[in-house]
């Protein structure tokens, strides 16, 4: 079992810059507490992702830290020329030694992707084009490509990433019919969806690679993000994530709402934190009430790999490193021997 960070980066209500050296100081904390990875989401236009330009901020990140894997989740395809991602992609690679991990998609928003000057209708084909363009591009010595949307011809790829043939892939999907894409082609995945719907996806993900022959354990890592706060007791835990996580909500309905829609996934977060723990997306409490959340959701889910929001809304850094310290503490190690490779 493996344990990371997910992040929007939404704005704390602390000015910008802040907010910015506030998260290096949370990555330096995650980096000590061994935690696995840390996937920045991008978004534009909105108080819910101030991390526009994630490549910007896991460059300042590479230098902070040292084992921490990081990436972003995802990098919106459409909106980047690719020859450009591609260089950025290697130079992240290099300057942290290799610990990039690579998260790709379409983007969902779209009033994000109005702001760009995309259509909507036509970001999925550009995704997908896009995608085996950068994949060519990071295996070359010498890009040539023929697409609708994209056309290079004998362009030198200078830059290179450690991690060959490409940084390992990842994929959000909230829908169990998308995973058998990532599930045949060894990518890695992450959904913030309901525990029966997470379980759907990870038995259907494991399915398609029993089908397909590829071995049942050691794969991809299955991964679900939930808001964690640990404290030293739940009241203090719950204090702290019935007064952020409102703010965070505000923030996620911020752009649907100023369009007069709500996000297709709004029935996952509901109005208040008491209401979110009661559909298990997420938890506030004492270690041991954290560790059992946890144990829950390994065992529902048959996920393997948990992503923590530690951070999120306007909890301050001091409720956040508390929040790392005492899960990295008393929580991680209870599952250093779990295992979620097959579906029971």
């Amino acid at each position: 079992m493996k344990f990371g960070v997910f992040d929007h980066m939404d704005h704390a209500g602390t000015p910008l810059g802040q907010l910015y050296a506030d998260r290096l100081q949370l990555l330096e904390a995650y980096d000590r507490a061994g935690l696995h990875g840390y996937h920045l989401a991008e978004h534009h236009s909105t108080p819910l992702g101030c991390a526009a330009s994630p490549g910007l901020f896991l460059a300042a990140a590479a230098q902070r830290t040292r084992t921490l894997r990081f990436g972003p989740l995802v990098y919106l395809l459409p909106f980047y020329h690719p020859l450009r991602l591609i260089e950025e992609i290697c130079m992240l690679d290099q300057m942290s030694g290799g610990r990039l991990e690579l998260g790709v998609g379409r983007g969902v928003s779209p009033f994000e992707t109005k702001a760009y000057g995309l259509d909507f209708a036509h970001t999925g084909e550009i995704y997908h084009e896009a995608f085996q363009l950068i994949l060519k591009g990071l295996a070359s010595d010498e890009l040539t490509f023929e697409g609708k949307h994209y056309q290079f011809r004998n362009v030198p790829m200078i830059l290179r990433p450690v991690q060959r043939p490409h940084p390992p892939l990842w994929y959000g999907t909230t829908i169990p019919e998308n995973a058998d894409w990532p599930a045949a082609n060894d990518v890695n995945i992450v959904t913030i969806a309901s525990r029966p719907t997470v379980r759907a996806i990870t038995d259907r993900y494991r399915a398609v690679r029993a089908k397909l022959g590829k071995a049942p354990t050691g794969g991809p890592l299955l991964g679900v993000a939930r808001h964690v706060v640990v404290a030293d007791t739940d009241e203090a835990a719950l204090a702290v994530a019935r007064r952020a996580y409102p703010h965070w909500r505000d923030n996620f309905r911020w752009l649907f709402a100023r369009h007069g829609a709500e996000p297709r996934i709004a029935g996952l977060y509901p109005p208040t934190f008491d209401e979110l723990a009661a559909i298990d997306n997420g938890i506030a409490g004492s270690p041991r009430t954290v560790r059992d959340f946890v144990a829950a959701e390994v065992k529902a889910s048959a996920s393997n790999y948990l992503l923590s929001w530690f951070a999120f809304g306007d909890m301050t850094v001091a409720e956040s490193l508390r929040s790392i310290e005492l899960f990295a503490r008393e929580v991680m190690p209870a599952f250093a021997n779990v295992h979620a490779d097959a579906a029971e």
